[in-house]
């Protein structure tokens, strides 16, 4: 393969989502370096054009662009290791899970190493990497994002500069990703429901789509809710809410499937109606939420 100018990039952490940044590196030309532990994995990307380092070192050696996809910042700093002093001067991009105080962490660790740092967060599935409307949010060093900006836009054309603190892409991705297991579950809860009645759990995709558009229309307005305390203009009640429980009591009766994974979120809802918010908007349950009870 005949290579252009285009920067050259190293990935380290080949499972899905490395492979996947990777594949789109070497899709867009820019010189692909690969690495990881099993260097079995590595053979595809070979094939398609990539040089694989045998030593971290040596990959991160290879370029001024140093994107890491390892499962949390613990992970990166320990393959990193070996390969500490070849960081000075790079740009170091980390695309993984994890908390705010790891992202200072692995901050703090690679500017000891003489690296520039960069944290983010690839906020869909490795099959829409490289995508137009693919969302990656980073935060860190701004001189990464801008000299590195159109390089890390092959990635996802929805490419954000969060803020210069290194752990906001962090606890963005804590903040955004905390819908998603509940949402999930509520899907699977019905899909069971659904195949308790012998009835395929594909007829109600099209309805759960439409449920999940209209809550999307809502987030504006909760989140107005929020950032202003004030949750009297109540479309959805706490009140309203607190009949949940029973209905999901009757759903278990009715198709045997386990509910109980919700205690905890109807459990949340009564507190709020105990603390005298029945009558406030849903989104009053966030100030429930920011005084946890002692364990």
């Amino acid at each position: 393969m005949i290579w252009d100018s285009r920067t050259p990039v190293t990935v380290i952490g080949l499972g899905a989502m490395g492979t996947a940044l990777a594949r789109a590196f070497i899709e867009a030309g820019h010189p692909t370096t690969v690495w990881n532990r099993t260097p079995g994995k590595a053979a595809p990307l070979v094939a398609k054009g990539a040089a694989h380092a045998p030593a971290v070192a040596d990959a991160v050696a290879a370029s001024p662009l140093v994107v890491a996809c390892l499962t949390g910042f613990e992970d990166t700093r320990e393959a990193l290791g070996p390969a500490g002093s070849t960081l000075a001067g790079r740009a170091l991009v980390t695309l993984n899970s994890g908390t705010p105080s790891g992202a200072r962490e692995t901050a703090a660790w690679a500017a000891a190493h003489g690296a520039r740092f960069l944290a983010g967060a690839v906020k869909n599935v490795p099959s829409a990497v490289g995508a137009k409307d693919t969302l990656l949010y980073y935060s860190g060093d701004a001189s990464v994002f801008d000299e590195h900006r159109a390089t890390l836009e092959v990635l996802g054309g929805d490419t954000v500069l969060l803020g210069e603190e290194a752990d906001l892409a962090a606890l963005y991705e804590s903040a955004v990703g905390a819908t998603l297991l509940p949402a999930l579950v509520g899907f699977f809860q019905g899909a069971a429901a659904l195949q308790a009645r012998g009835l395929p759990v594909s007829s109600m995709v099209g309805f759960s789509e439409a449920w999940f558009d209209m809550i999307k229309s809502l987030l504006p307005v909760y989140a107005r809710e929020i950032d202003s305390g004030d949750y009297s203009d109540a479309a959805s009640s706490v009140n309203l809410f607190l009949t949940a429980r029973a209905h999901d009591e009757d759903l278990t009766r009715e198709t045997n499937v386990d509910t109980t994974w919700a205690l905890p979120l109807h459990d949340l809802v009564r507190r709020a109606a105990d603390a005298g918010r029945g009558d406030q908007s849903i989104a009053a349950l966030t100030e429930v939420l920011r005084r946890p009870r002692a364990a």
